[in-house]
């Protein structure tokens, strides 16, 4: 690189790679949605765009046919000159290397809407048009493949164009929707297709082919260092511009002998805000920090606080240049850091690197970045570099959230006794117990998470080191974002629970009109006998963790886990929640997800066997013929089987996943069974829970038959409802939500039952064993999150 007549040699690449490209990524997105609103605009609402189209262009059409005539003709020979235009204004700007992607991005938007169901339709542009005003401008006006190639002309070569002619040109591109309306005409919505797809095309080549942002102003980097009094020599890449700056070691003459530089492009900029909005919208308001305006005054924020800091003798470098550049570059000139970082020094530091912070904190400063690289210690003095998420007038919680970085970063470096003592040594306990709460995930930076191996154990040892030397039962985590988790959580369980209720919604005013056959103590015998069958699920859940938990808290924790498990496909979340509770009842996670497996496996052959059983029973004196599938379905039933098998066999992929992951808890599984055989008291236990949970469905069903007239017996019933468990199991909507009202009322049918009583019946079936526990199951789980049991 040439400069002023010097030449200065650059070392590695300053392209950056197409993945960090933020700004060319954000404009690709918008672009497909632009053209997903479009396609779904066009599909879906024609008929209304279309008739207020209409209205509009009645309000605004206030043109003679004259003088619409003109003002179309007029726009017609812009549009067609408009390309030209383009074309000539790149060979004016000598811009010859963005000929060849100004060509493509025409081509290929002209092909994109050339492409038929019979192949490929080419542009049929001839003189005589009788259509519309018997012109040839109005064929390319209104023609989706030139609006579509002017859209793409002009997507790639605007980040080379001027300011003042490329909005123009945008302008001239964007007012064919307005002139349709005021000549009285409406706007094809093929031309609005032709105007985003051109924009789609375009903005992939420019995400592919890059911008002139990309190209790193060295030259005017080397001018502002030469006016602050230091001539560059060379430079070198140490880290191409991506998620974070371009970071550059520059060998200058001067009072140092080389510097840091780091130098924000475009893409960095729109990083920076979108991570500032995002922790906006989920961070609460005391814990953020005000926004930046733009990458000038993050930047010139950075600068300052390296100032301030500096002034205390705390800053392991100080600012040369802070200066703005062209095509919307940053840049950040810095002395090289100074001192030995603490993670190559012993503990003995300890002591001076908390009482430097404390020292930070007392004139309002807090860090926010405390990552090991960033502290490091020259003759004795801890010095502390970064500065990004500086804070001058920080806030109590800013200055906790410090103390905590701290916590993980000296942890990970010199153990958990020394970093812990030392911080109660030097900002007494009560302060080391306050920041212990922020010892989460959302209280440490991405610089931490990067830096610190295993930073979540890491984590988890300092608040447990905290705890025990302070003598606290426990250290509750502090909430820094807006929603927790769990809040997460049941907002989307409460969507999922009304998404899954309304089909029930539906048929409610045939049930209510039914109600008045109802006998009501049939009914509370039902609902009585599903209450018991939370009683035997908590009893077999109770026997597979060998009596670790009392019944009666497994019997609440059997009631939330129906609301859970109904508003998740499969019932993934009931389990999920059972082994939860297992584990904050004080069981290892590996023993508590073996005690919910066997209790599901115990589930499962208990079930299985019923079905077998009363089959039997019920093929001596019932015609099963009905039910059965045909022979078809199972042949192609056993055929997806095989085909599993031989998927799980042949791939290696599923193969080791089969071996590193099913294999051990199959076997865990097959271990307890075992030794369940021998523990006769134990095995009848879960074998009886299960048993009840099962039959205690099938009683409640049949309670509910005979609650509207009755029709068929006890056997039949069971099969019926255990049919409609397993389609339960297997179905993929949360709860199994009209699977099982279809085959309870196709079975109950197939024995007999009127639909007149299987429709009422099923409906109260589905009140009693799902509606009125999942009602019930929303308080409970709030109550034991409340109490910390889940």
């Amino acid at each position: 690189m040439r400069v002023d007549g010097r030449e200065i040699p650059v070392t590695g690449s300053l392209l950056q790679p197409r993945t960090r490209r933020t700004s060319d990524i954000i404009r690709v997105v918008l672009a497909a949605m632009g053209v997903g609103v479009v396609v779904a605009g066009s599909l879906i609402t024609r008929p209304e765009w279309l008739a207020l189209e209409r209205s509009v262009s009645n309000i605004v059409g206030i043109l003679s046919p004259e003088q619409s005539t003109l003002v179309y003709l007029v726009y017609g020979m812009l549009i067609l000159a408009l390309p030209f235009a383009i074309l000539i204004e790149l060979v004016l700007r000598r811009q010859w290397k963005l000929l060849a992607g100004y060509a493509a991005a025409g081509l290929l938007a002209v092909l994109a809407l050339s492409i038929t169901g019979t192949g490929i339709s080419t542009p049929k542009w001839h003189l005589p048009v009788p259509d519309r005003f018997d012109t040839f401008l109005s064929q390319f006006l209104d023609d989706p493949r030139w609006i579509a190639m002017l859209a793409a002309m002009l997507t790639v070569s605007s980040p080379w164009l001027p300011v003042r002619p490329r909005r123009w040109m945008w302008f001239l591109l964007l007012m064919f929707a307005p002139i349709h309306l005021v000549v009285s005409s409406v706007v094809p919505a093929r031309a609005m297709l032709g105007l985003v797809v051109g924009w789609l095309v375009g903005a992939v080549i420019v995400w592919l082919v890059g911008t002139p942002a990309l190209e790193v102003p060295l030259e005017a980097a080397v001018r502002v260092l030469a006016r602050r009094g230091y001539a560059v020599r060379a430079f070198r890449v140490d880290r191409p511009a991506g998620r974070g700056p371009l970071l550059l070691a520059t060998e200058v003459d001067g009072p140092e002998t080389e510097l840091v530089v780091e130098m924000y492009g475009k893409n960095q900029r729109s990083f920076g805000a979108i991570r500032q909005v995002w922790r906006w919208i989920t961070f609460r308001s005391s814990e953020t920090a005000p926004l930046h305006g733009s990458m000038h005054r993050a930047v010139e924020h950075r600068a300052l606080l390296g100032i301030a800091i500096g002034e205390l003798g705390m800053a392991d470098s100080y600012q040369v240049a802070v200066a703005g550049l062209d095509r919307g570059w940053m840049l950040y000139a810095h002395t090289v850091p100074r001192g030995t970082p603490i993670r190559k020094l012993s503990a003995q530091v300890l002591p001076g690197v908390w009482r430097s912070l404390l020292r930070m904190h007392e004139n309002q400063i807090s860090h926010g970045d405390l990552q090991p690289d960033l502290v490091r210690v020259s003759q004795g003095d801890t010095l502390f570099g970064g500065f990004s998420a500086a804070e001058f007038g920080a806030s109590e919680a800013q200055r906790q959230t410090d103390i905590a970085q701290l916590l993980v970063s000296t942890t990970s470096l010199f153990g958990k006794h020394e970093a812990v003592s030392t911080a109660i040594e030097v900002l007494g306990e009560d302060t080391v117990v306050t920041a212990a709460r922020r010892l989460t995930k959302s209280a440490m930076p991405t610089g931490i998470r990067k830096s610190v191996p295993e930073w979540t154990k890491v984590m988890a040892t300092a608040r447990e080191e905290v705890r025990h030397q302070t003598g606290h039962d426990r250290i509750q985590s502090e909430q820094l974002t807006r929603f927790t988790r769990n809040q997460i959580i049941q907002l989307v369980l409460l969507v999922g629970l009304v998404y899954v209720a309304y089909p029930f919604f539906s048929q409610v005013p045939t049930f209510f009109s039914q109600l008045r056959t109802l006998n009501w103590w049939w009914a509370l015998f039902g609902l009585a006998i599903s209450g018991l069958t939370y009683v035997g699920a908590a009893a077999a859940l109770w026997a597979c963790a060998d009596g670790l938990i009392k019944v009666r808290y497994l019997v609440v924790e059997q009631l939330a886990n129906t609301f859970v498990a109904t508003t998740t496909p499969a019932g993934v979340g009931g389990l999920a929640l059972s082994v939860r509770f297992l584990q904050q009842a004080g069981m290892s996670t590996m023993r508590a997800t073996a005690a919910v497996a066997l209790q599901q496996s115990m589930q499962v052959i208990t079930h299985l066997t019923l079905l077998v059983i009363f089959s039997v029973i019920a093929g001596t004196s019932t015609n099963l013929a009905h039910i059965v599938p045909d022979a078809t379905v199972l042949y192609l039933a056993a055929g997806v089987g095989v085909g599993l098998v031989g998927a799980f066999m042949f791939v290696p992929k599923l193969r080791r996943w089969v071996n590193h992951s099913v294999r051990p808890q199959l076997k865990e599984v097959v271990g307890e069974l075992i030794n369940l055989g021998r523990d006769p008291r134990r095995f009848a236990v879960i074998v009886g829970g299960c048993g009840a949970i099962t039959l205690g469905q099938a009683l409640a069903l049949w309670a509910s038959v005979e609650a509207f007239g009755g029709g068929t017996d006890f056997v039949a019933v069971t099969i019926v409802t255990m049919i409609g468990g397993t389609l339960a199991s297997a179905a993929p909507t949360p709860g199994g939500v009209g699977a099982v009202e279809a085959a309870l009322i196709g079975g109950l049918a197939a024995f007999g039952v009127p639909a007149e009583i299987a429709v009422p019946a099923v409906l109260l079936y589905r009140v009693l064993t799902c509606w009125i526990p999942v009602a019930l199951g929303w308080p409970v789980m709030r109550w034991m999150s409340e109490k910390q049991m889940i």
